[in-house]
This record gives C-alpha cells, structure tokens and sequence, in this order.
C-alpha cells in the first residue's frame, strides 16, 4: 500500500514539530504531541484549544519541578499542613491567630512569627505547616534547628565562608528556626544567630519555635545585649503564639496506645 505525499508531509511535519519543542526543551510537550493531536481529532478541538493544552502540559510539568525543588531545599521534617493540626486537642493555641498566618501575608510583610511555650505543645508542627504553605506558594523556605544553625555558622567561620554562609541564611522568603533554647548553644552560638536575624531584618521572615519566655533570654543565652538586639529585631514586627496547653505530643500517643490496646483486645476476644 503505498503513501500519499500528503501523508509524508503530515508525518514530516509532526516529526519537525516534535524535534522543535525538544530543541526549545519544552520535553513534557514533545512527549505528549502525539496524545494531543490525537484528542484534538477525536473531539474536534481547536488549533487554539489544541495548542493550549499542549503548552498548559509543559506548564504544569515545569510547576511541579519547581515545586519539588523547593520541597527538597525546605528540609521540612514532616509532611505536616495545618489541617492535619487538632486546634481541639489543644486548647492553648489560639486558633484565629494561627488562620491568619496561614493566608501567608506576614510572608508578604517581611513580619516575623514566634512561637513560645514548653515542649510537646505543637510548635514545630504549627511552623512545618506554615512552611508547607509557603512552599506551595511559591517561595523559598527553609528549617533548621537553632543548633543546627549555630553549628553551620560555626563551621563557616572557621572555614573562612563565613559571608558565604550568610548570605544562605539570608536568601530564604522564610527561614524557620526551630527548639531555640532546648540545647545550650556554643559560645559564638547567640551572636551568629543575631547576626543571621539582623541581616534578614525587615527584609524576610523569620518563624522561631522556643521553649524560652521572652523576658528570660537574657540569662538563656548568656549575653543581655545580644539577646535584647535580637528580639529587638524579631518583635519589630511579629506575631507572637504563646502556647501553654497540655503536650499535643503526648496527648497524640496516648490515642496510639489506646487504639492499639483496643485492637489487641478485641482480637483476644
């Protein structure tokens, strides 16, 4: 059966639009050329209509590559989002407060976010959340423990990448900084961390989870003067969650165990 020189023109063509949108690296697009001109046929789409949906196709592909890229730069510990917090379980926090911060607009401020109270109360998942909510938004976060952080500064220091270190600190829209407070940190430890607050001040927004009142970081963190010149720039403008319910940590394994003592008895019975 021989080919008609319209045919050889059609495939012709489609193999020059294939190898134009990979050259232009539009991959997405070239993978699914062919799936669309076929649904394009079958429904009678528009040239228009067809050739937005190739191009929404590369779009989304690209979004979703962005998006990954931002989750894997976050370093959050846990997939958690707000809705996965039980305002119910823990009646310490104040839950309009929280709703507000989730619409993100302290992000947009260059406010800051912290959240203060003793351990097990909820507020790394509460910061996670919030960092999720960004990053879905579309801005660049990251966490990291204040340990963590003093640590790394103090590598760069004696490195000699002590600029370049700052400058990592600095670039995040939202830089979340968890358990302030729950380790000692080293010597140089409360004026790196001045220094990572103080270069993103009124630029950026910082969320701190501490276990540390606010009028006892002075003897926290061993130096009144950097602990004041530091929440001086931290409550410049902030929202401040103080959390001072029964431990939601402990309240959640209570309800493993008692789930699994249930489901232990019921199969003894």
């Amino acid at each position: 059966m021989s080919t008609s020189p319209m045919q050889v023109s059609e495939a012709r063509r489609f193999q020059q639009l294939r190898g134009h949108l990979s050259y232009l690296k539009l991959n997405d697009a070239a993978e699914s050329l062919n799936r669309v001109l076929d649904q394009a046929r079958s429904e009678r789409m528009s040239l228009t209509a067809a050739l937005e949906r190739l191009l929404e196709i590369e779009v989304e592909a690209v979004e979703a590559r962005k998006l990954a890229a931002r989750e894997r730069f976050a370093c959050l510990p846990e997939p958690w989002t707000l809705s996965d917090f039980d305002f119910a379980a823990q009646p310490g926090v104040d839950e309009k407060l929280i709703r507000d911060l989730a619409t993100l607009r302290f992000v947009d401020d260059a406010s800051n976010v912290l959240f203060v109270g003793p351990p097990g109360v909820g507020k790394t998942m509460l910061s996670v959340a919030l960092g999720r909510a960004a990053v879905d938004a579309g801005h660049r976060v990251y966490f990291t423990t204040a340990a963590e952080l003093a640590a790394k500064c103090h590598k760069a220091a004696l490195e000699g990448r002590w600029k370049t270190c700052m400058r990592f600190f600095a670039g995040p829209k939202l830089l979340i900084i968890d358990e302030l407070g729950y380790l000692p940190l080293p010597e140089d430890g409360a004026s790196a961390l001045f220094q990572v607050i103080n270069q993103r001040y009124l630029k950026s927004s910082t969320i701190l989870t501490t276990n540390v009142g606010i009028a006892d970081w002075a003897g926290a963190f061993g130096d009144a003067t950097v602990a004041a010149a530091m929440l001086d720039r931290l409550l410049h403008r902030a929202a401040v969650a103080g959390i001072d319910g029964p431990s939601y940590r402990l309240r959640g394994h209570q309800s493993q165990a008692n789930a699994m003592r249930k489901g232990v008895n019921a199969r003894v019975s």
